[in-house]
């Protein structure tokens, strides 16, 4: 894949910092919104639902997430969910660099358990429930306490509660071999990173589905349904979504006219802002702003 095609999709977002590579970061997402729009990460994720229930496609796999159970995602991997059921959703993220694992010395724990965890020959389970994987529950749920309160030093606590998932894993023969992709596989989620990558290098213009379809190639209708199977939503959903996005972060600097923001992120009138803004946030721009 083109170097700059993958740059444009990787999330740009520090978690923690150099000495720390770790974030906790909590929210909340009314039913039927789209709560990850796809995206990547080098750094490693566990996603816990609080409240509610996900539906995540992780690469081409389908997982949905219920209150209580976590998903975890590997550093590299292109993923999107979205809220269902009724009662929308509230979940924790953990994301981490998995080099906050290593040692100063090339030891038997970076031979046996830090290198083939890094080069996902022997990753976490993707779907992590109660009742089959309650060990490893425990320790996400104290990474997502300490997180909270930042005891004392809580950082050498999270990085323990890290190992222990691994030891934990091993122990029960649940440690998976994620390092290889099905060649078809490959060839679909090569082609939705170049679409979401001309999405986000152009949102701020006109995009017509003709030329979307063009960069796989295949026929618009085709390609709806193609985007539609990757990420569950239209082509026309993700794009509003993003730009909603984008203008929702610019609403939180009070110097930009609402109306400047509606045509910087690439809608033409303001009432067609203005009511897709309050789909997929619901809340107005001027609501948005004022909270």
């Amino acid at each position: 894949m083109d170097q700059s095609i993958r740059l444009s999709l990787q999330e740009s977002q520090q978690h923690g910092d150099e000495s720390f590579p770790f974030g906790a970061y909590w929210y909340h997402f009314a039913p039927g919104a789209h709560v990850v729009d796809s995206h990547w990460h080098k750094e490693c994720e566990i996603f816990t639902v609080l409240e509610g229930e996900v539906f995540f496609q992780i690469d081409t796999e389908y997982v949905p997430v219920k209150s209580g159970e976590s998903i975890f995602i590997d550093g590299g991997d292109i993923h999107t969910g979205h809220a269902r059921g009724d009662q929308g959703c509230s979940f924790c993220a953990l994301v981490f660099d998995a080099g906050i694992l290593t040692s100063a010395g090339y030891d038997l724990i970076q031979q046996t358990i830090v290198l083939p965890f890094q080069e996902r020959r022997a990753t976490l389970p993707r779907l992590i429930k109660p009742g089959e994987h309650d060990q490893l529950l425990t320790h996400i749920t104290e990474m997502i306490s300490l997180s909270k309160a930042h005891p004392p030093g809580y950082q050498a606590a999270i990085k323990g509660h890290l190992f222990l998932m691994l030891s934990k894993a091993a122990e029960a023969d649940l440690l998976c071999n994620r390092s290889r992709t099905d060649a078809g596989d490959v060839t679909r989620i090569e082609r939705l990173k170049k679409v979401i990558a001309y999405i986000q290098n152009h949102y701020h213009q006109p995009i017509r589905l003709s030329e979307l379809a063009g960069l796989i190639p295949m026929s618009e209708g085709q390609f709806c349904r193609f985007f539609k199977s990757m990420t569950g939503q239209t082509p026309v959903d993700y794009i509003n979504s993003y730009r909603v996005r984008q203008a929702a972060e610019l609403l939180r600097q009070p110097e930009h006219k609402i109306s400047d923001i509606a045509m910087n992120v690439g809608f033409g009138h303001i009432s067609y802002f203005v009511r897709v803004f309050r789909k997929f946030m619901n809340s107005t721009p001027s609501e948005f702003r004022n909270k």
